[in-house]
């Protein structure tokens, strides 16, 4: 097989307008190819969350990301506790956090959190923005109705118990309603003067040029004000040019360096900062009517068919080989009996059981990416992947279209007109936590638009499960459940398991103070810069 290869670009990236750097400015190049959306909720996946998300804004509840020794866990933001009710598990009480201002001024208070869900699910809300409501709303299926109790304190309401919720809310940024009026009811006015309440304010940005932010010096954890003077953000989506603007100085950090590029990192002295990481690189399939991955057989043939070592080994090693949906030795594996593995002769086999053969290859299309969050190095990886099924006769025809695409058709779904005909895209998932490791790709009603359950997916063996995750508010129960769900992604070869992220990052070495957390996210406010 011949492997595809990266080259490192020769030729410097040319970044305009870049500022006289003051004492403590760090320069980060992103994967996307735009700056995240600025209004609350952002897009981009979740490096839009990781730079333009955590950093303006906080949710009621956020990550701990201060340790790089354990996988981060929920934290009180800007609720100080939360809680079902012990006669009613729908309701839940959010005791909220005193003396929290927007960067505008203005108080934070429980007319503001209900006035922040209305902005994504009343669209009848004057403040209802289409834009945050498409990156916010499937994130809260959960939510039935809300309500202020007293200035402090919000009641939020699920369609059924859920024990989820908590997981579910950390995805929604609070903004500022005041800020929202001053600047005229116009989200498009909002995103160039944003407002949030999150240890850095958005000074300014230009669109798919650079973002710059500075320390709220009033943020209400003291422990996380930013130590730096500013921070910028710039949308580098190819690769190489990241790599090129490192070495010549032109910023300080990288997001996923290419792998080919790393000996000379760090023959630069730079830093390649690796941990491990919740996400897993997959091919989502699709289920839909009509799709070759309704097979069982040619789902199991698929995942035998690759070669994850010698990918690891094409990826200089910053990968982990999944045997699974979630890695192995994970809290949720459990223990399944299909085992993911490389296994030409076997793949062949259920290929052939399936009714193909060198005389009638399975054809069909894949969407990818050409870069963006978590997609690791999507055209080498899925080119390896391309030619690893065709050994056992599965002709892929890839289709790359642009990050932000790839997003709005997997919440669009594979039956819509968006996805092109293909019956598998290549979607790198967030598995941090049950709703969004589990939960959302695979509950029948959490089918578009409904969620994102893309591949349309329906099992009530497998809703049942889900359900029992769902009403599990013990955590050594729901554990119990969780393992039960997993086999069953595995035995039944639900999508094509390749292998999970190490979230390497080539830094300069005069970045100083990094933590790296095992999570999306990551905490910018310990950081500073060496003379």
């Amino acid at each position: 097989m011949n492997f595809p290869r990266l080259a490192i670009a020769a030729a410097c990236v040319f970044i305009t307008g870049a500022p006289v750097l003051a004492q403590g400015t760090l320069r980060i190049g992103m994967t996307a190819s735009d700056i995240p959306l600025t209004t609350g909720q952002t897009d981009n996946g979740g490096e839009g969350m990781r730079f333009m998300g955590y950093t303006v804004y906080d949710a009621l509840i956020n990550w701990d990301l201060s340790r790089a020794d354990k996988a981060s866990d929920l934290t009180p933001g800007l609720a100080t506790s939360w809680a079902a009710d012990a006669a009613d598990k729908t309701k839940w009480v959010f005791k909220l956090r005193e003396g929290v201002k927007f960067h505008d001024g203005s108080d934070f208070n429980a007319d503001a959190v209900v006035w922040n869900l209305d902005k994504i699910i009343k669209k009848d809300s004057p403040q209802f923005d289409p834009r945050q409501s498409g990156q916010g709303l499937t994130r809260i299926p959960a939510v039935a109705s809300y309500r202020a109790i007293d200035p402090m304190t919000v009641e939020i309401t699920t369609k059924t118990p859920d024990a989820t919720l908590p997981y579910q809310i950390a995805w929604i940024m609070f903004s500022s309603p005041a800020q929202f009026e001053k600047v005229g009811k116009s989200w498009d006015a909002f995103a160039r003067t944003p407002s949030g309440t999150g240890p850095w304010k958005l000074e300014k940005f230009t669109p798919r040029e650079r973002a710059e932010m500075v320390p709220n010096k009033d943020y209400w954890d003291k422990k996380r004000v930013p130590k730096l003077d500013r921070l910028v953000l710039l949308p580098l989506p190819e690769g190489n040019a990241r790599v090129a603007a490192l070495r010549s100085g032109q910023v300080d950090w990288i997001e996923a360096p290419p792998p080919d590029a790393v000996p000379a990192l760090k023959s630069a002295k730079m830093q390649i900062v690796t941990n491990a990481y919740p996400h897993n690189w997959t091919w989502h399939l699709s289920r839909t009517e009509g799709s070759p991955w309704n097979d069982i057989r040619v789902r199991k043939a698929a995942n035998l068919a690759v070669d994850r070592a010698g990918m690891s080994e094409m990826l200089s090693g910053l990968m982990i080989p999944a045997q699974g949906f979630f890695p192995p030795g994970h809290q949720w594996f459990g223990n399944p009996t299909f085992k993911v593995r490389y296994d030409v002769a076997e793949a062949k086999k259920l290929m052939a059981e399936a009714g193909y053969g060198p005389q009638k290859p399975l054809k069909t299309k894949v969407l990818i990416s050409g870069s963006g969050s978590g997609q690791m190095q999507p055209l080498p990886m899925n080119e390896y992947l391309q030619q690893s099924l065709a050994e056992v006769g599965i002709q892929i025809e890839l289709e790359v279209v642009d990050w932000n695409t790839l997003i709005n058709i997997w919440r669009a779904g594979a039956k819509h007109d968006s996805s092109r005909g293909a019956a598998a895209m290549n979607y790198s998932y967030f598995i941090q936590d049950p709703f969004t490791g589990f939960i959302r790709h695979a509950q029948c009603n959490l089918a578009p638009p409904g969620g994102t359950n893309w591949g349309f997916y329906c099992d009530p063996e497998m809703d049942k499960l889900l359900a029992d995750v769902r009403s599990a508010f013990d955590p050594a129960e729901q554990n119990k459940v969780l393992q039960k769900v997993h086999e069953k992604f595995v035995d039944e070869a639900l999508f094509l398991m390749v292998t999970h992220d190490v979230n390497a990052r080539a830094i300069n070495p005069k970045v100083k103070g990094f933590v790296q957390a095992q999570n999306w996210f990551q905490d910018f406010s310990p950081i500073s810069m060496a003379p």
